[in-house]
This record gives structure tokens, C-alpha cells and sequence, in this order.
């Protein structure tokens, strides 16, 4: 299929079961979902994946991926970069947004679900994990990105890892407020980060040759919500031909000739962040070329050299497609997630739990 253009309430089940099966497949039974079979896990991946069983129906399986984290979630709240089985396969680092995701996909994993006794047993989870996160908050609002093998703080900061940061901190404070375990605090934190990311541009990349050549730095600030509707807008038409190959999708990097499915997905969800529901559904038609014949899809297209590259079809692509997929088709209650910003009064008294939206 060369293009699928998906609107509100046309959710194409039958055509995305395969990809909702291959992330189930690749699924251990531990919980843990590797990129693919023989490869490694990282704690962020294995939530945008866990989020796609979610949006398929496979509501025991989500659970046991998050099961996993809560099993191998260490005493400071964090997890390593990455592992492979019962083995740590990157312990040289353990990276603030991926700590901070598990709060998105809990989050998300509720609104689908409804399951608050769920939600209750992985409220130790999201608590420590957030703990750790924000130990790495500066005074100035950004956030270190990792601690090293021993837990001392790489001093700098990521625009992607950030606004992600950014988008678990709403999350987060909307676990908490729903299960009356008030964190005011994290609301203060996100509000400080939010001006960094929007009015501190010196705080990041300090230590490192710039990451703008990354279309995640355009975009993630957008999907993320750090940005007026307006901003958000003017942020994506701003750098448009600068990442987009029209009728491939988005390019991971200005200057090489790839262009990615993920990327391409996320960039979807902050179109529909920014109000441009008519590019998003166009963007999302062109992926479907990438799609193999099990359901799944390749990572990305070389342009050059017009090849698949690299040879791998991972999980969290697929998880990527179904999150895209929902947001267009509004299918499960969390399919706005990643379109607004809401955030619940934290209120104990207000049982009618009056959403400000931002």
C-alpha cells in the first residue's frame, strides 16, 4: 500500500493487527521488548512499543512490559541505557528522559485502560523515577542528560531529551493527582524547564557541537507542548524543506541523505500539535511504503544509494506507526496525548477533576 490517509474514526484495525503482532511477537516473556529479536532494550524504546501493544488491545501484555521496568528499576529510580535479557548491556550511563518516560506510558496505558489499581501498583515506579530526574534539574531549568557508570551527572543538556522530560512531567503530575499523592513540586519543575527550553537556548548543547541538524530538536519541543499553538506552527513552517523529502518522509539529519519512519511519526503527532491536521494525515500516507510484509517497518531509506538502511525493522517503529495512527483516527481515549497539554487540578477536594489546559 503506497498511502493510507487515516481520519477521525477510521482506524484501520485490520490493517495494523500484523504490527501490533510483530511487537507481541518480539515481546519476552518477561515482559522485556527488545528492538528486535537478538537485540538490546532501552528503557525508553520499550515504553513507545509497550504504548503500541496499548493502542492494539493488548492491555496484559502492556502490563507486563511495565512490570519489567518496575523489576529491573534501581534503588535511585533510574534504569541503565540498555540491556539484553536479564544482563545490563550499557552500564556506563542511565539517561534522564528515558528514566522520565515510564511516567508518558503509564499515563497513556491509563487513559486507554481506565485500570487505576494499575496505575496504583506502578505508583512507587513513576515516584522514584521522577525523584531521579529531577536531581539532575539545574538551578537555570534545564536537566542533565544521563549519570555516568558511577552516578555523577553529565553536565549538560539535550532539546530532545528535555522537551520529552518536558511531556513526562505533565504525566506524571497527572498520575499523582489522580491517585490524590499530590507532587506540587513537579509542576514547579516543569515550569522552570519549560523556560529553559523556550527562552534559555545557551543551556543546551553546551559541551557538544550543536544537535539543530536533528529534526528531533525541531520538532520535539512542538510535540511535547513547550509551545503556544502559534509557536509551534511558526517552529515547524520555519525549517519545513530543510527536513522534509516530500513523499518519503522526515530526515533524521539535515545533512544525510535518510530519511526515518519514527522521526517521521513523531513529526506527525506535533503537526497535530500545532493545528496542521492536513499535513500530518499527507506525511502519514508516505510511510507505508516502508512497511514489510509481517506488519512491520523498516527503520528508514537511504536516498543515495535508494536502499533500506540499516537492515533492521524495530520495535518501537511499530510502536511509533499505532501512536500516529491513534492520534489521526482519535481511536483510544489516549489519542491526544501527544496534541495538547492537560493538566489535572491536583485539588483532593475537586472530585470533578477540572483539566487546565495550557
Amino acid at each position: 500500500m503506497s498511502g493510507l490517509y487515516l481520519s477521525r474514526g477510521l482506524f484501520p484495525q485490520e490493517f495494523l493487527r500484523p504490527t501490533v503482532d510483530f511487537i507481541l511477537d518480539c515481546q519476552q516473556e518477561s515482559g522485556e521488548i527488545p528492538w528486535f529479536e537478538g537485540g538490546y532494550t532501552d528503557p525508553w524504546d520499550h515504553v513507545e512499543s509497550a504504548m503500541g501493544l496499548t493502542i492494539g488491545g493488548e492491555l496484559e501484555a502492556a502490563r507486563r512490559a511495565y512490570r519489567w521496568l518496575a523489576g529491573n528499576q534501581l534503588e535511585d529510580g533510574s534504569w541503565w541505557a540498555s540491556y539484553r535479557g536479564e544482563e545490563v548491556d550499557n552500564p556506563r550511563r542511565r539517561e534522564s528522559n528515558f528514566v522520565a518516560y515510564v511516567a508518558t506510558g503509564l499515563w497513556h496505558f491509563y487513559l486507554v485502560s481506565g485500570d487505576q489499581d494499575f496505575l496504583l501498583e506502578m505508583w512507587p515506579v513513576v515516584d522514584r523515577a521522577m525523584t531521579f530526574v529531577l536531581s539532575l534539574q539545574t538551578r537555570h531549568g534545564e536537566i542533565h542528560w544521563a549519570v555516568n557508570g558511577k552516578g555523577n551527572a553529565k553536565r549538560d543538556a539535550l532539546v530532545t531529551g528535555c522537551s520529552s522530560i518536558y511531556k513526562s512531567l505533565e504525566c506524571a503530575h497527572n498520575i499523582a493527582a489522580t491517585l490524590e499523592e499530590p507532587r506540587p513540586e513537579w509542576l514547579v519543575a516543569r515550569e522552570n524547564l519549560g523556560i529553559a527550553l523556550r527562552h534559555k537556548p545557551e543551556r543546551f548543547d553546551r559541551t557538544w557541537k550543536s544537535k539543530a541538524r536533528y529534526s528531533m530538536d525541531w520538532f520535539y519541543p512542538v510535540r511535547a507542548g513547550v509551545l503556544p499553538q502559534a509557536e509551534a506552527k511558526a517552529r515547524l513552517n520555519s525549517r519545513w524543506e530543510e527536513f522534509i523529502e516530500q513523499g518519503l518522509g522526515c530526515r533524521c539529519v539535515t545533512d544525510q541523505p535518510w530519511v526515518t519512519v519514527a522521526e517521521t511519526c513523531e513529526l506527525v503527532l506535533a503537526l497535530l500539535a500545532a493545528g496542521d491536521h492536513a499535513r500530518a494525515v499527507e506525511v502519514y500516507s508516505w510511510l507505508q511504503q516502508w512497511r514489510d510484509a509481517d506488519g512491520s517497518y523498516w527503520t528508514g531509506y537511504q536516498m543515495v544509494e535508494d536502499l533500506l538502511w540499516p537492515d533492521e525493522k524495530p520495535t518501537w517503529t511499530a510502536g511509533a506507526i499505532l501512536l500516529a495512527a491513534d492520534a489521526l483516527t482519535e481511536h483510544t481515549p489516549a489519542a491526544k496525548l501527544f496534541c495538547s497539554v492537560e493538566i489535572l487540578d491536583s485539588d483532593p477536594a475537586d472530585e470533578a477533576r477540572r483539566r487546565v489546559v495550557d
